[in-house]
Order: C-alpha cells, then structure tokens, then sequence
C-alpha cells in the first residue's frame, strides 16, 4: 500500500467533500455546512487540486459527480463515520457491541461469577462472548500483556500501572465431609493439626495462607494433597478424611452442604479480600468501564 503525506493535508475538506458529493451543489453544501458559497467554491478548488480530479462536474439540472468521486464515495463515508467514533471515543453502546471480555479468575471463582454475568451480557450485550482465563505463575504479567481484560482474585500487592477495586471480603471456614470423624466435634488448634489437609496450589509450589499462619505460630499441619482446582479439592474432601479451609462464600457455592460440615478454624486467619484488577491504561475506556460496573453490579446481587 502506498504510503501518503497528510502532513498538507487539510482533512477537513473531507466533510466539504462528503456534503458537496451528498448535494451536488456548492450552495446547498455551503448551506448545510454553515459556511459561505464563496467558502465552499474555494474548498471544491482546492479539493480539486488534491485529488487532481473535477470531482464535480457540470450536467443537465445542475452537477454530476465524476467517475473518481462516484468510487470514493463508501470509502469517504465510513473514513468520516471512523473519525467520528475516534474523536467521540467516551461512547459505548454495549448493544451493538461485539467480540470477546477476557477474565482471568480461578474455577470457584468462575462458577460464582460467570452464571450471573452470562445474564448481564445477554441482556446488556449479546453481541459479546465471555471468555474465562486460568491464571499462571504471574496472573498480573496477563494484564501487562494485554492477555486478559481484568484480573478476578486477591490482589496483594499490584504493581504500578495496575488498578484494583475490592469486590468483597471473606472469612475463612474449614469443610468437611458430613460422615467425617471429626464431624461435630470442636475444632481446636491440635485437633486440625492431626488432620490430613488438601490445598488448593496453582503453582504447586509454595505456602497456603493457613501454612504461613501456622509458621508464624512454629507449628505445621499435614498438606497430604495438593491440587490446581478447588472443584477438585472440594470433590476429595467429600470423598476422603481430608479437610480443606477455604473463603466461605466460595465454600457454599462449590458445595453441597448436605454433604458437608463447616467449622471456623482454630486460629486467626483474618479475611481475604477478592478484587477486581485491570490495567491503568484502561481506566477511562468506555468498554472497560462499562465492563467493570457490569462485574461489580454482577457481585453485589449475588450477595457476596
């Protein structure tokens, strides 16, 4: 494609051009445009000289366009209609929009999460698809990259050009199966740390929040199983005598509490909080925007 200097150009004779190729006269032109008919002859001239063509030519009842306008004519109109949406980029009608959100977030996550969502893009926006990321070794590089739209998770520590906004706060519960041994009764600090624990690792390796509670205290618990997927993990704890500690909310939703107990664990492990992270550069977006409040409505009526 050939490459071409618009540095002297005056790109805004293209509107002279569209209303002169529209009404196929300099006065109605000039008159729709609101300026003066020696303006606009002045502006076919030059338009003339720039694209070394009449353009308009003169024919029974007044002009005719030539064959060179008649061909530019679709490509002016949609030039003129992407300009517009640039310079008004604040607008967004998620009606009409199309394409893909990308969400990075766990599987317990997206089984809270994504029903209700569906339901916000069908009704808000059916032209969109939802698109849901697992996270890997360093979920904040995927916002980086532009890899995924937003970030669903706890988020500690962000780097700069990183944004977040809390979602919701959880407590931490210990699930069980129902038939469980220790089942009904109190669970104190010595007892849990005869258990067998199953824990939920992305990266396989490191310390679970519980592990860095319990060092602190120089005390350590059995992690027998370690597992990617909290669906996996929920379905061996009601399959086995292991036991898992994991945020509340997330604990109702993936289990069936018929078969299962829960108790408060036996040390203080504070509240986690779930955020919503997105890169800066998307900060004033208006599809990013309207993404953002769609997730944070789609939260707040699931009641977390």
């Amino acid at each position: 494609m050939r490459e071409v200097d618009l540095r002297d150009a005056d790109l805004n004779l293209l509107v002279v051009l569209n209303a002169l190729l529209d009404e196929r006269s300099v006065t109605r032109a000039a008159i729709r445009l609101g300026m003066s008919q020696p303006a606009a002859s002045r502006a076919l001239a030059r338009l003339r000289a720039l694209f070394s063509d009449a353009l308009l030519v003169d024919g029974p009842g007044g002009y005719l366009l030539t064959a060179r306008a008649e061909e530019m004519r679709p490509l002016l109109r949609n030039t003129l209609a992407g300009v517009s949406e640039l310079l008004d980029g604040r607008t967004f009608d998620s009606m009409q929009a199309t394409g893909s959100v990308r969400l990075l977030m766990l599987d317990l996550e997206a089984a809270v999460l994504a029903p209700r969502l569906i339901a916000s893009l069908a009704e808000q926006a059916p032209g969109v698809d939802l698109q849901v990321v697992p996270p890997g070794l360093r979920p904040l590089e995927a916002l980086e990259a532009d890899a995924v739209d937003v970030l669903i998770g706890v988020v500690e520590d962000a780097p700069a050009g990183i944004r977040k906004r809390k979602l919701y706060q959880d407590d931490f519960v210990t699930l069980m199966r129902a038939e469980h041994p220790a089942a009904g009764r109190k669970l104190t600090l010595e007892r849990f740390l005869e258990l067998d624990h199953v824990v939920v690792s992305i990266t396989g390796t490191g310390r679970a929040w519980v592990d860095e509670i319990l060092a602190r205290l120089g005390r350590r618990r059995r992690v027998k199983v370690r597992v990617p997927s909290f669906f996996a993990a929920v379905e061996i704890a009601a399959r086995s005598d292991l036991v898992m500690t994991l945020p509340s909310s997330l604990a109702r939703t993936a289990a069936d509490m018929r078969r299962f107990t829960m108790a408060p664990p036996p040390l203080d492990l504070g509240s986690v909080v779930m955020s919503l992270a997105w890169h800066a550069r998307n900060q004033e977006a208006p599809r990013h925007v309207w993404l953002r409040r769609t997730i944070v409505t789609a939260v707040s009526d699931i009641g977390l």
